[in-house]
């Protein structure tokens, strides 16, 4: 395991568990922690759960009713394609790597599992069913290393993978950067299941410079560019990456999908609070 890797594990691994993430809390009544109500006393009822001080105020038995304490599945779904072989800060596919590793942690903190997978063309499995930090490291060094280069997104494969794979509803965590995304469609998987998507950008993707007579290999496809990136064609590309967006996040927001970006100079752990709340 080279050094930027180890780095990686023990940042977010201290950050997950110093940072203050509360446990996950079912709204289902049933046996747990979470207080919800009093309510009078059934017959049949566990009888440890009477409140006697209350009972003994009102001259009939209460129970105490709580929310019911219950595992979450959580599935890790990383995108990895040519396009996250980009960043000036860190590369796309490290973030990833970042992300999905804090996202193992604060599974295991709060005692669920998780289940990781690597997509692009199709849908791979990292990682099986587990609480362990080993499934953590395993996980993000599989990610770290894996080759990335002439990899293309088929989204529709992705999708329909995940809805066949994952048979019990769970929390599906999809990250990735993004990009051409018209065959995104994730009204069926998000019927069935709870999606939080992280959108992983870098600042200059989105707002490049000019940059003049430049020789391109694109690592999606490996195939050569050669021309002038002026500001005309600065501008034409930030219109289509801001449509590009403007349709993703219209999508997300018509499915209640709760979503994110993070950027490669950017800690993950603050946004990752954020959208997990």
């Amino acid at each position: 395991m080279n050094q930027a890797l180890k780095k990686i594990l023990i940042k977010t691994k201290k950050q997950v568990f110093s940072e203050i993430i509360g446990n996950n809390t079912s709204k289902q009544k049933g046996e747990g922690y979470d207080f919800c109500e009093l309510k009078e006393y059934e017959y049949g009822e566990d009888v440890k759960n009477i409140d006697w001080v209350i009972s003994a105020k009102m001259q009939k038995p209460f129970v105490k009713v709580f929310h019911s304490q219950k595992e979450l599945n959580i599935k890790i779904v990383s995108i990895l394609n040519g396009s996250t072989y980009f960043g000036t800060k860190k590369f796309k596919q490290e973030l990833i790597c970042e992300i999905s590793s804090a996202l193992g942690f604060i599974s295991i903190k709060q005692g669920d599992p998780f289940t990781s997978y690597i997509a692009n063309t199709d849908l791979k499995i990292c990682t099986k069913k587990s609480k362990r930090n080993f499934s953590v490291n395993f996980m993000t060094e599989q990610m770290y290393n894996y080759d990335v280069l002439q990899k293309q997104v088929n989204y529709p494969n992705i999708t329909n993978e995940l809805f066949k794979t994952i048979h019990h509803k769970s929390i599906i965590f999809l990250i990735g950067d993004f990009f051409d995304i018209e065959k995104l469609d994730l009204k069926l998987l998000s019927k069935k299941h709870e999606i939080i998507a992280i959108v992983v950008r870098d600042k200059f993707e989105e707002n490049p410079s000019e940059l003049g007579n430049i020789n391109l290999i694109d690592p999606s496809t490996n195939q050569n560019f050669e021309g002038i990136i002026d500001k005309n064609t600065v501008n034409k590309y930030i219109a289509k990456v801001k449509e590009n967006d403007h349709v993703l996040f219209k999508h997300f927001q018509d499915l209640a999908i709760k979503f994110t970006k993070i950027y490669t100079h950017e800690d993950p752990i603050k946004k990752l609070i954020g959208v997990l709340k």
